[in-house]
């Protein structure tokens, strides 16, 4: 019965939004009323060429975008409905595709179609200083699962294996100038929308950007919190720093590094640690065709994040090079190929497992 509920929910909701978009007499890409109400769409769908050849078609387990191999499938698919005016904003967004599928596999099934869904309040009459709640996307990095935001097409090891979404609160000042951007979160976990059995902590946030003008953007995000039962806590520590520097009018730098520490369990005091430092560099052929290359590197020791069983742990270094053609205003068409080498052998291969993995991706977005 819940699943009919939920299905007849999503189906209302797209109604509503046709009715909407084909109402309309305005020629913009995003469909306002009253200024206050917008509704947009994206789907994208993507195959993904592994050499490696897996027996299970699917890519390896640490990622979870374009995650199927040797098969044509929508990586993510949404309606978005969002509201807000001086005072209020809200939003929400259903979503589905292998995206979904893979990241929130663990969420109560009732949320597994949920990108985002918040409500929020202005605080202050004079100040851009706002309250919201509710499911939002991550506060931590610099790439979200909307591939077209994202200077490359696949996503990197830091943002694959750092939180996508999270629930909670949050409060957000933005400085007069627009220059400073500051926000502190109390959330439900690390990428949780629900707390797991056992755990009745709390867990927090914190993020300062500073963007001085157009071609200068610097991040600083925090996590404190327990992800572990409370009779097994293990408080973890993380930070997510990047900057986004516009280094010429067709020429784009990021740099970013991650750094986590999480308590090892019943061992005294001595902590894990984990970290990865990601480069990318990204240039405009035209308005239309861009070009990016991206190195990065990613070590997780004690398996933390993610669990090899190996000696050595997650060792993992990549590289990938991007094209994208923006076919029309609302169309984008991206191939990619990327390479993944290990320390130790943690890919699987058509027999057996391999050091290295080598992959061809391309995807075809399009969007309102």
């Amino acid at each position: 019965m819940r699943r009919f509920s939920v299905k007849a929910f999503v189906f209302v909701v797209f109604l509503v939004t046709l009715t909407f978009a084909f109402s309309s007499n305005s020629s913009a890409q995003i469909l306002s009323v009253d200024s206050t109400l917008s509704v947009t769409g994206l789907v994208e769908a993507y195959y993904v060429l592994d050499f490696d050849h897996p027996a299970n078609n699917s890519r390896p387990s640490f990622l979870y975008n374009y995650t199927r191999t040797n098969e044509v499938t929508v990586n993510l698919a949404y309606i978005k409905m969002r509201y807000a005016d001086s005072n209020v904003r809200g939003g929400l967004t259903l979503m589905s595709g292998t995206y979904a599928q893979a990241n929130l596999a663990a969420e109560p099934t009732i949320w597994r179609g949920v990108y985002e869904a918040n409500a929020g309040v202005r605080l202050s009459k004079s100040e851009n200083f706002w309250l919201d709640a509710g499911i939002y996307p991550s506060h931590i990095g610099f790439e979200s699962a909307v591939g077209k935001d994202n200077w490359t097409l696949t996503r990197s090891l830091a943002a694959e294996i750092s939180p996508y979404y999270e629930s909670g609160a949050r409060v957000t000042y933005v400085t007069p100038s627009n220059a400073w951007t500051i926000c502190a979160h109390v959330l439900n976990g690390w990428q949780q929308i629900q707390r797991p059995a056992g755990n009745s902590g709390i867990s927090w946030g914190t993020q300062v950007v500073y963007q001085p003008n157009s071609d200068v953007t610097i991040n600083s995000s925090t996590f404190i919190g327990n992800t572990k039962p409370d009779n097994a806590k293990q408080l973890r520590l993380f930070h997510n720093l990047y900057g986004i520097f516009s280094l010429s009018p067709s020429l784009g730098l990021i740099l970013g590094f991650d750094f986590g520490s999480e308590e090892q369990p019943a061992d005294g005091g001595a902590n894990s640690v984990w970290y990865s430092p990601v480069a990318i560099l990204r240039y405009s052929v035209d308005e239309s065709k861009f070009v990016a290359a991206r190195v990065e590197y990613y070590l997780d020791k004690d398996g933390v994040i993610v669990a090899t069983g190996t000696p050595n742990g997650f060792q993992v270094m990549s590289g990938s090079l991007d094209f994208d053609y923006a076919i029309t205003k609302n169309s984008l068409w991206r191939i990619e190929a990327r390479v993944l080498q290990s320390k130790d052998q943690v890919f699987v291969k058509s027999s057996g497992l391999g050091d290295s993995n080598f992959s061809l991706t391309t995807s075809l977005s399009v969007f309102f």
